[in-house]
């Protein structure tokens, strides 16, 4: 079998003895199992945005307007304790084409990724960040963008615990989506946990 180039043939063993042929059937059982791995690391590449960034898409963000767009960020730990996200910085970002495909990328079907678990070689382009609003969460998780215009959004945080020098740290990235339409007489609220 190859795959990417790369052959998954058993390499050839004497067959003498019985003993030999354990040996062969170990070797058969272990490349197999390596060709498993291979296939199955190239299913879970995370692959770069093909949509190019449109500022003429996002330019709505810095229109003025009326919505006020609350939320609470946070997860729970196995035990049930929960981690507010005190201090994270919280993101508005126009749901574009460009950001819907990051987002796919990024998350898949859930709205949670585990820190281990975040792309190393992430490059979004450098227009992506000057047309997202950002905030700071309070203590106690809380957060909230004023005189945000119609549009539909993503917002995303980290909610990070555990030793800072950790290689992987507990937690992870969240998001969820909404639309502001600009005729809400209430504030727009968004959880942020993951669920």
């Amino acid at each position: 079998m190859v795959f990417n180039g790369w052959s998954c043939s058993p390499p050839a063993v004497p067959a003498s003895s019985g003993k030999d042929k354990l040996r062969g059937q170990d070797v058969l059982k272990l490349t197999l199992a390596l060709c498993g791995a291979l296939l199955l690391s190239a299913c879970v590449e995370r692959k770069p945005a093909t949509v190019a960034f449109s500022v003429e898409e996002a330019a709505f963000i810095k229109k003025p307007g009326t919505t006020t767009v609350t939320g609470h960020a946070f997860r729970s730990k196995p035990s049930g304790a929960v981690v507010n996200a005190a201090g994270e910085v919280i993101r508005l970002i126009p749901a574009t084409a460009y950001a819907r495909k990051r987002f796919r990328n990024f998350y898949g079907a859930r709205k949670y990724v585990p820190h281990r678990d975040y792309p190393r070689d992430d490059t979004p382009d450098p227009a992506y960040g000057e047309y997202t609003r950002t905030t700071k969460a309070e203590s106690n998780g809380r957060f909230g963008f004023e005189q945000v215009p119609p549009g539909e959004y993503f917002v995303t945080t980290q909610i990070i615990w555990g030793d800072e020098d950790a290689l992987f740290r507990e937690g992870g990235s969240v998001y969820d989506s909404i639309t502001v339409t600009g005729k809400e007489t209430q504030p727009v609220h968004v959880i942020l946990s993951g669920s």
